[in-house]
């Protein structure tokens, strides 16, 4: 079963010289279309600077969750060198700098103690501290998390968001995308033709209907859920099947941030 599962993190998606010249090769959401304007304003663009030449590549989603901090998966983590990395916060259209976006460095990188590096295991969650605080210009907010050990019900929808790939094809959007995405009960999402015993109750599964996913490029990015009365981060994308990455049965397999606050709060 666990030959199923494929790293989501996508290398060399968007290179980024610099602010004023943003050189894109993206894809998106599967199922997804352009996300509201500064809506989403918390999700952030991980990038790489893989090659030590000054350039940076998208390679995760990830969330703010305050000023100096963002929630990502363990996954994404390619080095642990965090000169390497920077996070783009107040993102939209990656054709273009509009004057919304923050570049900020990572100074540290804290990965979960129980990350093994086999997704099957869980812990797949890190937190960056950067190195210089996100001020909010407007275009930027700070997450809101939910409550410990909260599951949400089967069927509830959330919304998927992100840049990663829209299908095997790799067609490719300017704005951040967003998908509808119902949550899929661990009851169900741990049965044999589903994730089976890979799927923990430390995770969240949403979708699975073959049509809308998260996808290579997505990794790390939130699962955003509208619950008392605020939008919140239940999720951070994980894993998903190998090969069509909207495949029935297999939903998007996302790190349950309610199973973590605990050791967010002892880092951040």
């Amino acid at each position: 079963m666990f030959s199923l599962v494929v790293f989501l993190a996508c290398i060399g998606l968007i290179c980024a010289e610099a602010p004023l010249s943003h050189v894109v090769h993206n894809e998106r959401v599967v199922g997804g279309y352009d996300a509201a304007l500064n809506f989403w304003t918390w999700q952030v663009s991980l990038q790489q600077d893989s090659y030590n030449d000054g350039l940076y590549y998208h390679i995760c989603g990830g969330s703010i969750i305050d000023a100096f901090h963002v929630m990502t998966a363990a996954h994404c983590i390619l080095s642990m060198d965090a000169s390497k990395y920077r996070v783009v916060v107040g993102e939209y259209n990656l054709y273009e700098y509009d004057g919304s976006e923050q570049f900020i460095h990572v100074e540290r990188i804290i990965i979960h103690p129980g990350w093994t590096g086999d997704l099957a295991n869980g812990n797949d969650i890190a937190v960056l501290k950067l190195a210089n605080p996100v001020y909010d210009n407007g275009f930027v907010s700070i997450a809101n998390l939910p409550a410990p050990g909260q599951m949400l019900p089967h069927g509830f929808t959330c919304y998927i968001t992100g840049w990663g790939l829209m299908d095997y094809m790799g067609s490719v959007p300017a704005n951040l995308q967003e998908a509808a995405i119902p949550v899929v009960e661990h009851s169900v999402c741990s049965q044999p033709n589903w994730w089976g015993s890979i799927a923990l109750k430390t995770m969240v599964c949403a979708g699975g209907d073959g049509i809308i996913s998260g996808c290579q490029g997505d990794s790390g990015g939130p699962l955003n859920c509208f619950t008392d009365g605020v939008w919140r981060v239940h999720g951070v994308v994980s894993y998903g099947p190998s090969g069509f990455c909207n495949q029935a049965y297999k939903p998007t397999v996302f790190t349950r941030v309610s199973s973590f606050l605990d050791w967010i709060l002892s880092v951040v």
